[in-house]
């Protein structure tokens, strides 16, 4: 299609240490309103351009688009396995793990926790995504009992989301969330009716409660709706692309 090449964007937590990265949406071959790297299927772009971005992205892990295993995602708590390379995007569900040396598994976002766990004892990884839905129904424990590791041992990484200086919200969401996480997921905002939720800060609650050490998680401080370099569905009122976050298995696991 005869595409510039641009350089892919790759933000990394300080705590992972199997490859992994948050993409901003620049290096990918989408016109507006997805440019650039947008890897949504669903949304309205050429589907050429997603299939040249996939292979971007993946190619800045040294792989190839074939060994990226998604989900269709729905909102809700299911957890599946990659087991193979070419199998593309499995089922419903909202995150994926697996134990496969070589596979990349992640999840699409835009506005929502793209959240990246790892294993550093057997290796296998895992990809969750949580928008409101998925955080109160604390998906990424879901994630955690799948792998069957012992909590102590995992390293977390929170990425680029909507966070609470932007994410408002009114109804029975505030009651609900600080009834499951505490007070301090909500934040009241001066002269104003609606309050904003603080949904990493909630996810973090989720994992302590779960025996994840705090210094085995990695909250990272991006804003999606306010940092231009990410898709956003709330600031581009829904015409946007999606940013696909990544792990990567590089040790096998017999578990």
């Amino acid at each position: 299609m005869g595409y510039p090449a641009r350089p892919v964007e790759l933000i990394r937590s300080k705590l992972i240490r199997s490859p992994h990265a948050f993409p901003t949406r620049a290096g990918g071959v989408s016109l507006a309103p997805f440019a650039s790297l947008n890897t949504a299927s669903n949304v309205g772009d050429e589907p050429a351009a997603v299939a040249q971005n996939l292979e971007r992205l993946s190619a800045s892990f040294g792989a190839t688009a074939k060994q990226l295993v998604t989900v269709h995602q729905v909102h809700g708590t299911t957890v599946l396995e990659a087991t193979a390379e070419g199998q593309g995007v499995l089922g419903e569900a909202d995150a994926v793990f697996t134990r496969r040396h070589g596979l990349l598994v992640g999840v699409k976002t835009a506005d929502c926790l793209p959240i990246l766990i790892e294993d550093p004892k057997t290796g296998q990884v895992a990809a969750v995504h949580a928008g409101w839905r998925g955080v109160i129904g604390e998906i990424v424990l879901r994630a955690i009992e799948r792998l069957g590791a012992d909590p102590s041992g995992l390293h977390v990484a929170i990425g680029p989301a909507i966070q609470a200086c932007c994410f408002e919200v009114d109804g029975e969401l505030p009651s609900k969330f600080a009834a499951a996480f505490g007070d301090g997921v909500v934040r009241p905002q001066p002269g104003k009716a609606k309050v904003h939720l603080d949904l990493s800060w909630a996810v973090a609650r989720s994992l302590a409660r779960a025996g994840v050490p705090d210094s085995h998680v990695d909250v990272l401080p991006h804003c999606t709706r306010c940092d231009a370099r990410f898709f956003s569905y709330r600031r581009e009122e829904g015409r946007t692309g999606r940013q696909l976050s990544l792990i990567q298995c590089v040790r096998e696991t017999s578990l």
